[in-house]
């Protein structure tokens, strides 16, 4: 299996002096489940290189086991460093595309041309398409091949309205992930604030929080083996749209 992570290259909250950049945890914890499951894993950014980590998520309070796991993973750190420049990279190389959050995302990659069409090809290819957090607000400009919004109708969770209030960034950012996904058409749920919730529609994995990103990881891995193992079996079953917590994937995310 081939997924490839794109992460933002954007490290400014808007016109604060704040920094901004990936939520460490948001690719930690999807790159160590795509890893110890051997998947074929690309790292990708719109400027290439080492893509900005923002410093809130490298506080103390902020540390899970596989932040402190890739804090102390010299083999990770390098891959990381040398992410490939985002246009470079074609989604038929992949099974799958995977967005971490951050804030970074919702200036630079929700407008970067070579996302979107990356997204709509792999959308249109019926490949995987996952984004956690502030990750969703890469579909703000995308579309299906009809011109309609491509999350229209679709089951979809991420950064909730609450959340950025609670961190105090709803007049900073230049859109509210709920509100776009919401004005787009998308059926949005949510679970309370930084509480795991994880939704899939068809081929689309989201999650809300930073809390979402290992759920969202291992959800969107069952899907790609189980569609995997239904292809070896003759034919690829739909996927019906449902909401998730982490204790329920086994029972609903892995082949009956």
């Amino acid at each position: 299996m081939r997924i490839l992570m794109v992460m933002t290259s954007h490290d400014r909250l808007g016109h604060t002096r704040q920094k901004t950049g990936v939520w460490l945890e948001e690719f930690a914890a999807p790159y160590y489940v795509f890893k110890d499951a051997d998947v074929e894993l690309t790292l990708a950014s719109p400027k290439g290189g080492k893509p900005p980590i923002d410093p809130c998520s490298e506080t103390p309070n902020a540390q899970t086991p596989a932040t402190r796991h890739f804090k102390g993973d010299k083999d990770a750190q390098a891959a990381f460093s040398a992410s490939s420049v985002l246009r470079t990279v074609a989604g038929d190389d992949f099974e799958a595309v995977f967005y971490p959050g951050g804030h970074g995302p919702l200036w630079d990659l929700a407008e970067d041309r070579a996302s979107i069409d990356l997204i709509e090809v792999m959308w249109f290819e019926e490949k995987f398409v996952a984004a956690v957090c502030h990750g969703p607000g890469v579909f703000r400009h995308t579309n299906k091949p009809d011109g309609t919004p491509l999350v229209k109708a679709k089951s979809i969770t991420g950064f909730a309205n609450t959340e950025e209030e609670a961190v105090g960034l709803t007049h900073v950012v230049p859109f509210l992930v709920e509100e776009m996904l919401r004005a787009n058409g998308g059926l949005f749920s949510k679970a309370e604030n930084w509480h795991p919730h994880v939704v899939i529609d068809g081929n689309l994995v989201t999650g809300q929080n930073p809390a979402s990103s290992e759920p969202a990881a291992k959800t969107l891995l069952h899907l790609m083996t189980r569609q995997q193992l239904s292809l070896m079996l003759g034919g690829a079953e739909p996927v019906p749209p449902f909401t998730c917590r982490p204790e329920q994937q086994a029972a609903d995310a892995l082949p009956s």
